[in-house]
């Protein structure tokens, strides 16, 4: 089961695999895009809603890697679809393609080179210079902004 995100179809990506989304991406698509979703749910794409504990498995999971400031809600519905279904995440996301690794959940990569290793981040004061596991919008300690850094 190959699991396609916004950019699968709007580079329209092709297999003899069954496929499946979920009904958020629909939303994100325009125009010619958008008709190609329709056309591939009529010939039986699986269109699919993960349960909201594979959800908040695949929260943890981006919070774990520094990558859930940059995931939208589809992006984790996507994330938690691919591991549910046991399939392959098709996606240009480097954040997303860095939290499937975290989760053992194969990537298949459309018009970009994929990621060559899992990236886990963290952030760094610009004012006083500590580092936090989780993203905030300021420093706990001088109230600078933070920056996200690769340990």
């Amino acid at each position: 089961m190959h699991v396609l995100d916004s950019s699968a179809f709007i580079n329209d990506y092709t297999t003899d695999e069954q496929l499946a989304t979920i009904p958020l991406v629909r939303e994100e698509l325009e125009s010619e895009a958008g008709y190609r979703f329709d056309a591939l749910e009529g010939s039986g794409m699986r269109i699919h809603i993960p349960d909201p504990e594979t959800v908040e498995r695949v929260k943890r999971a981006a919070r774990e890697t520094g990558d859930a400031e940059t995931l939208s809600r589809t992006d984790i519905r996507l994330l938690a679809t691919a591991f549910e279904l046991d399939g392959v995440l098709v996606t240009d996301d480097y954040a997303m393609q860095n939290v499937a690794d975290k989760l053992d959940t194969a990537v298949e990569v459309i018009a970009q080179e994929g990621i060559d290793e899992r990236r886990d981040w963290n952030y760094q004061c610009q004012g006083c210079g500590r580092t936090f596991d989780e993203h905030h919008e300021r420093c706990q300690i001088c109230g600078s902004d933070l920056e996200r850094k690769r340990p």
